[in-house]
């Protein structure tokens, strides 16, 4: 493990580094500040560890009482979780008498990916398939189970553990996002998830642990450490500039699309430019002028 306990390629942030292998040892330059929905994220897996052990008659004890960000929402969204793995659970009886489920378990998928590890907040094995299941407290993105590589990762590592103990033939993952009011599966055969281990994350990985491949940008650079700075994303961004910005009679059809096609990137970048300046200038706008927050 790194000294600081977090991977460089981490499970979390691997739709990242997989499109932007360089991306990895950038973010190291840049200090992590965590922050609020960070921490409340966190809290809302305590919850739901708790209410997952609880129910499934493990022993667990009540964090409730120190949890900074704990709402009745929270409350209700931890609930929606277990119930919807209590309904995984039950459905798996239906063909094996005794599945098996494990809670926040740790998974090394270091096999493919460099000090590669992770927790996964709940695993459940039946007759032939694996089921992983991952909690999202998050709001603001829409996310989906379908050839996730966080999960898939997870995946890798649960199969690590348990390839060898039962007879596994297909690996399902499960996202659960209650405040989104989402449930995005995904199913791949085992076969088919090593290949792509093999083919896909390995080389890919080796390249972001040496700091090589190429730069690209994408949406995947929401999250990114480097975004204000990153040099890649402003010259994605400023191709704008070739065009004239002349009005739209003037320009084709096919012009006006690209253009519309690419503000929501463009305006998501200016804005991360602006606040990062309104930061380093201690709250002033570029030209000095206070910016009044």
């Amino acid at each position: 493990m790194p000294p600081n306990g977090h991977a460089l390629l981490s499970a979390s942030a691997s739709d990242r580094w997989l499109h932007c292998p360089p991306s990895a040892r950038l973010c190291e330059l840049y200090e992590d500040k965590g922050s609020d929905y960070a921490a409340e994220g966190t809290d809302a897996h305590t919850l739901c560890e708790y209410k997952l052990r609880k129910a499934l008659g493990m022993e667990a004890t009540d964090p409730t009482e120190n949890l900074t960000w704990f709402n009745q929402e929270m409350d209700e969204c931890a609930n929606d979780y277990v119930a919807y793995i209590l309904e995984l659970v039950e459905a798996a009886k239906e063909t094996c008498a005794d599945p098996v489920v494990l809670v926040e378990q740790r998974v090394d998928f270091s096999r493919w990916v460099e000090q590669g590890f992770g927790t996964s907040d709940a695993i459940l094995i039946a007759d032939g398939t694996m089921h992983v299941i991952d909690y999202k407290h998050g709001l603001g993105i829409l996310v989906s189970a379908v050839e996730n590589p966080q999960l898939k990762c997870y995946a890798l590592g649960a199969l690590e553990l348990f390839d060898g103990i039962y007879d596994i033939d297909n690996v399902c993952v499960h996202i659960v996002q209650p405040r989104r009011q989402n449930i995005s599966t995904f199913e791949i055969s085992k076969d088919d998830l090593y290949r792509w281990a093999d083919e896909v994350l390995k080389p890919t990985a080796e390249l972001a642990f040496t700091g090589n491949g190429n730069f690209l940008c994408g949406e995947w650079c929401g999250f990114c450490k480097a975004k204000n700075e990153c040099r890649a994303r402003a010259e994605a961004n400023l191709e704008l500039a070739r065009y004239d910005f002349k009005l739209p009679p003037l320009l084709s059809d096919e012009d006006i699309e690209d253009i519309l096609s690419r503000v929501d990137a463009l305006v998501s970048w200016a804005s991360d430019i602006f606040q990062s300046q309104i930061y380093q200038r201690g709250c002033r706008y570029p030209d000095g002028q206070r910016c009044g927050l």
